[in-house]
């Protein structure tokens, strides 16, 4: 049975360093990218590192000078220590100067290259993830990475050199001193083989309570006025209090295991510190040694055990940061969207023009991972010029079908098209994204100015472009009367706007892009009827060919559709003209 176990904690440990091994080889590319650096920072911790040893050799001197050993070269011997603590003090600033500049670098672009990987990650993978545990991810787990690619190399190289620096200086003094000096070695290295699956533990358990913290806080702050309308304030404190305790109890426990591990070390670093003091006043005291020897013997002889501890020490920062990797490898190595033949989608953008797009979907299906069957052979056709209706209740799949039309979902099996005048085709995917303009529901008003949210989408458009696809989204009524026009500032999601008036930016905003295609889902909810007329018919009339595909249960909406769908139990039926008062609103 003990042979099982200890058979069964061998594999554990090996599938743990295994796991740590491909994290560090993920962290190598970023290693490469910026080897000159490190380089550079390797020379200045070497340079830091033996202008420290040269002082502490110089101050030997010195004091044998002072106490009448060899009262030669006292000037120099001065001039030299102030030299190596002025120069020490230098390459320390400029060390630290540099590494900030490249850490804030670094961190920029790790940071940059993993937030364009998760925003081009297929959208059902992600959707696997809280927002606030990518939050953490993006911003913590990327931040303790950054500081390794550059700091980890360096410190481990520059430790070395001044362990086995000291080493060789005590060595060539005493080399019995070197040895008790070494005394902590084996059981420092025992301690931290001991040690090393515990501590990757709890910082894997550490990061993912730090992602829950910041999920619920991340929900909260996007829900406040769902918890504030329902009086639900003293719940969610409650509930914040349940996972601060979660967050809590970890660190604690976290806590308890290293100063355990601490106290222990420093209880053998403290043995081998008067064991080397003993032997120093036992050789000075049988007068084999000089009194700046003894002095260089305590400068020295903590500082190899201290070393020693140190390099040991570099382990938890080690699994921190490849903890920390795994998590960022779990979010890159996602898949990615897929896209359809780049060349057709380029054909059929420099053939469509003015003339529009159709949009076709045949023999559909979809469903979720885990999932009951969303969508069961849809046929679905909408053409340039048609404003085309999906209705159906709530939880049907119509979100579903406007995800599939912009290329976030991929259809279980069936084909869905683009399909330009001249018949030529190309499979929707995230490459023919362009061809959409989308108003999802809710509220999507980003803080900034009222050009700024227009603008995002075509960043060239003049004030009097943005004002034509505010009149054509029936906005302009009371944008006008702003302080600052369309260059008043809003706060998130359009603080002091009704969700009337948000919508309407937000349909000004896909108005302003002008693509062959527009998708409103529910966009027109909070309008009134009159106005959600106008709207529509705007819509059709600015700029280029459009097709529109509205999702709605208003059967006020159906009147100016020329084409109209019903989504129920995962079939979609079209309805003919005249039918309209079938559907249940």
């Amino acid at each position: 049975m003990l042979s099982y176990i200890k058979r069964l904690k061998n594999k554990i440990k090996a599938g743990m360093l295994i796991e740590m091994w491909q994290e560090v080889n993920w962290m190598k590319q970023y290693v490469r990218r910026y080897w000159k650096a490190i380089v550079y920072y390797i020379f200045l911790g070497v340079l830091g590192t033996g202008m420290g040893l040269s002082g502490s050799v110089a101050s030997k001197y010195l004091i044998d000078a002072v106490t009448g050993y060899d009262s030669t070269n006292i000037s120099f011997i001065i001039s030299v220590i102030i030299c190596m603590a002025l120069g020490n003090i230098i390459i320390k600033a400029v060390s630290n100067r540099f590494s900030t500049k490249i850490n804030l670098k670094v961190n920029n672009e790790l940071q940059a290259d993993v937030y364009d990987k998760i925003m081009s990650t297929d959208w059902e993978a992600m959707s696997e993830y809280h927002s606030g545990d990518l939050l953490n991810r993006l911003n913590g787990d990327v931040k303790i990475v950054a500081e390794s690619v550059l700091g980890w190399i360096p410190t481990l190289l520059t430790r070395l050199i001044q362990f086995f620096g000291t080493l060789a200086i005590i060595l060539y003094y005493d080399a019995t001193l070197a040895i008790i000096g070494l005394m902590s070695a084996p059981v420092t290295m025992l301690m931290s083989r001991m040690l090393m699956t515990r501590m990757r533990n709890y910082n894997k358990k550490m990061r993912q309570v730090s992602s829950d913290l910041m999920a619920f806080n991340e929900e909260s702050f996007q829900n406040v006025q769902t918890i504030k309308g329902f009086g639900l304030i003293n719940y969610f404190s409650g509930r914040l209090k349940n996972v601060q305790k979660d967050y809590v109890s970890k660190a604690l426990a976290y806590n308890k295991f290293s100063i355990i591990a601490s106290s222990f070390m420093s209880v053998i670093g403290i043995a081998v510190s008067y064991a080397t003091f003993g032997w120093g006043v036992y050789r000075l005291w049988g007068g084999y040694i000089t009194f700046g020897t003894m002095t260089l013997f305590l400068q020295l002889s903590g500082g190899l055990s201290n070393g020693f501890s140190a390099l040991v020490g570099m382990v938890p920062s080690a699994i921190s940061a490849t903890t920390s990797a795994g998590r960022i490898m779990a979010i890159v190595e996602l898949p990615r969207e897929a896209e359809a033949d780049i060349n057709s989608v380029r054909k059929i953008e420099n053939s469509t023009s003015n003339q529009g797009l159709a949009v076709r979907l045949t023999d559909v299906d979809f469903q979720y991972r885990g999932r009951e069957k969303i969508l069961d052979s849809v046929m679905v056709y909408a053409r340039p010029k048609e404003i085309v209706a999906i209705v159906g209740t709530s939880g049907e799949g119509k979100t579903t079908l406007i995800k599939i039309f912009l290329g976030l979902l991929n259809t279980t099996s069936g084909e869905a098209k683009l399909v330009d005048v001249n018949g030529e085709e190309v499979t929707i995917s995230s490459a023919t994204r362009k061809f959409f303009s989308y108003v999802p529901q809710g509220n999507t008003v980003f803080s900034g100015t009222i050009a700024y949210n227009l603008r995002m989408v075509r960043p060239e458009a003049t004030d009097e472009e943005l004002i034509a696809a505010l009149k054509a989204a029936c906005a302009d009524e009371f944008i006008i009367n702003l302080p600052e026009g369309i260059h008043t500032v809003v706060g998130e999601k359009g603080v002091g706007f009704s969700e009337g008036q948000s919508q309407r930016i937000a349909i000004a905003r896909a108005i302003l892009r002008d693509a062959p295609i527009l998708l409103l889902d529910e966009a027109t909810s909070a309008l009134d009827i009159e106005t959600e007329e106008k709207v529509l018919q705007g819509i059709m009339s600015y700029g280029k060919t459009h097709t529109c595909i509205l999702t709605t249960h208003r059967l006020n909406v159906l009147r100016v559709c020329n084409r109209i769908y019903q989504i129920n139990k995962s079939k979609i039926t079209e309805f003919t003209e005249g039918a309209y008062a079938e559907i249940a609103v």
